[in-house]
């Protein structure tokens, strides 16, 4: 069925944008992963460009989702909404170099569209917007290089500046333009030449511009063919050969002699800090992008030291969602062109936490980690890369979150039709994720597995102290903003003003029904001292409790309790 065609860009375009792109990184990605030899050959661009778009498409939805539940005086959201969600999303879901580069283009072309707070933009906003994107992006990245992505949406700027007409026919030219001039990279980079190949980051712009397109016009232009020999340079038939490419615009690194590290994480800092750690990123590595801004950055560095790299984010401001890449040991990178395929492990455990403590604990308990940030749940995409990356014939995921439960059950899905083996266990909180993970056992069969960890999950009480963010009716009456939250088995049951107290009461009730272990989970602003007062106090009044204590990092809640 056709797209109906929009006239103009304003806020449901975007949307409309957004899930159109998804879908098409969806359809191409397999083979955008297939062509991936620069600036490393990790076979994932297509991946982290649809990883990408799917954080943005999310964000944008939830605006909308925001003003339908608002009242009718709420209107509907409008372009700038849209745009900044849009760019806020791709920036704090960015993936890989060719993810990080289209985040920049995202927010370069937001910049511009959300002046003025505007309820649509015309063909000259949408020039501007594209030039602005294309400009920006190339500022982000350390040492811009030919034949990448970078030349693409270079391309499809300077074809959308020469040209009239409506924004579907602005939007055409930007695409025709970035055909050609994706056609043309084997003769711009060496090592796409060698392979016969076109870049990989730009045949993912590509495939977003089509959209754009399909958008704004209701028609899908045809896609960018592939032919087995040489590329050719026609605007509207540009075919090349899809072959190993890669997708960034860094010096080259893809012959195994570079560094042996990716390491990629968000930061919060002021922009004179960004500069500076520009300057000492540089000097470590290579493949240096640094895009954002307003306080909010996303850092991607190839790197030998990626101690160093993180140090230097440290000192910058506040890194987060940090995650170093091993390219030799062939994980979360997949694995270069010329390095042996690594063995698939029999089995693993895959879990979504909620902080970086816990994913440390996780980890150090051999699973795969995919680190959830309060108000930012990971997409289904992204567990569905966790468990690529875990490299195993059968896999147990742990989501610990009851409202992770589709989302899981659609990754699960998509990786079982890749052949893996793939049991769900309905962990509802991080500490029956725990516990079902302490009586894991790789060398059992694998039903038997499952079945015992499924028990001492479901054997695991859960319960978290939080602070309440507004008014609310709850099962244990009305609270106000501010006041200390307790809740048990995912339902409010205690209501106070001073933490520590609230966690006793919830405490209490819960060892009321009895219970061998307590473990408790320790968010970044609990009080000081809380842990060792309810350790004594479970000591004191329940005889043969044991209690065990972990630091959750930035977890959202103050507290996690378990008890089994």
């Amino acid at each position: 069925m056709p797209q109906v065609p929009q006239t103009f860009l304003d806020a449901l375009a975007v949307r409309t944008w957004c899930g159109l792109a998804l879908r098409a990184l969806g359809r191409d990605r397999e083979e955008i992963d297939a062509i991936n030899v620069y600036p490393v050959a990790d076979g994932d661009t297509g991946t982290n460009l649809y990883l990408t778009v799917e954080s943005a498409a999310a964000a944008v939805e939830a605006v909308f989702a925001g003003y339908e539940a608002g009242s009718a005086a709420a209107g509907k959201p409008s372009l700038a909404d849209a745009v900044r969600a849009m760019a806020h999303g791709a920036l704090i879901g960015a993936r890989g170099n060719s993810g990080t580069i289209l985040a920049q283009l995202l927010r370069g072309m937001a910049q511009v569209l959300a002046e003025g707070e505007p309820p649509h933009t015309d063909a000259a906003g949408l020039r501007l917007a594209l030039r602005h994107a294309s400009d920006s992006a190339r500022q982000a990245v350390a040492h811009p290089v030919e034949g990448t992505v970078l030349s693409v949406a270079s391309a499809a700027a300077d074809a959308a500046g020469g040209t009239g007409g409506d924004c579907g026919t602005v939007a055409r030219a930007a695409h025709q333009g970035a055909c050609a001039a994706l056609a043309a990279t084997p003769g711009q980079l060496a090592v796409l030449e060698r392979a016969g190949v076109v870049d990989a980051g730009g045949r993912g712009l590509v495939t977003v511009l089509s959209a754009l397109v399909e958008t704004l016009t209701g028609e899908r232009p045809g896609t960018f063919a592939t032919a087995p020999s040489t590329a050719t340079a026609s605007p509207s038939t540009a075919t090349a050969t899809v072959g190993p490419t890669g997708g960034g615009g860094c010096p080259e690194t893809a012959g195994g002699d570079g560094p042996a590290f990716e390491v990629i994480y968000l930061l919060e800092a002021p922009d004179a800090a960004v500069d500076r750690l520009r300057e000492r990123l540089d000097a470590l590595g290579d493949s240096l992008v640094v895009v954002g801004g307003d306080g909010l950055w996303n850092v991607h560095v190839h790197v030998d030291d990626a101690g160093a790299a993180v140090e230097a984010g440290v000192e910058a401001g506040r890194p987060h969602r940090i995650r170093i890449t091993h390219f030799g040991a062939g994980d979360a990178h997949t694995r270069g062109a010329d390095r042996p395929a690594r063995d698939r492990a029999e089995r693993a455990v895959v879990a979504v936490v909620p902080g970086e403590g816990l994913a440390g604990l996780y980890a150090e308990a051999g699973a795969t980690t995919v680190l959830a940030r309060p108000g930012e749940p990971p997409a289904s995409g992204e567990l569905v890369e966790a468990v690529r990356r875990a490299h195993a014939r059968e896999v147990v995921l742990l989501p610990n979150d009851p409202d992770l439960r589709h989302t899981a059950a659609a990754a699960a899905e998509q990786v079982r039709s890749e052949g893996v083996r793939v049991a769900l266990i309905p962990t509802r909180s991080a500490v029956q994720g725990i516990a079902a993970l302490a009586v894991h056992e790789p060398d059992r069969r694998f039903d038997e597995d499952v079945v015992s960890m499924t028990s001492a999950a479901g054997a695991t009480r859960h319960a978290e102290v939080a602070v309440a963010e507004r008014q609310s009716w709850t099962m244990a009456g009305i609270c106000q903003a501010g006041d200390v939250l307790g809740l048990i088995d995912g339902d409010v049951a205690v209501i106070g003003a001073d933490v520590t107290a609230t966690a006793e009461t919830v405490l209490d009730r819960m060892l009321a029904a009895g219970g061998e272990l307590v473990t408790l989970v320790l968010g970044d602003e609990a009080p000081e001292g809380i842990a060792e007062h309810l350790r004594t106090r479970v000591r004191e009044r329940y005889l043969a409790v044991d209690t065990v204590v972990y630091r959750g990092g930035r977890q959202g809640a103050l507290l996690l309790i378990g008890v089994e």
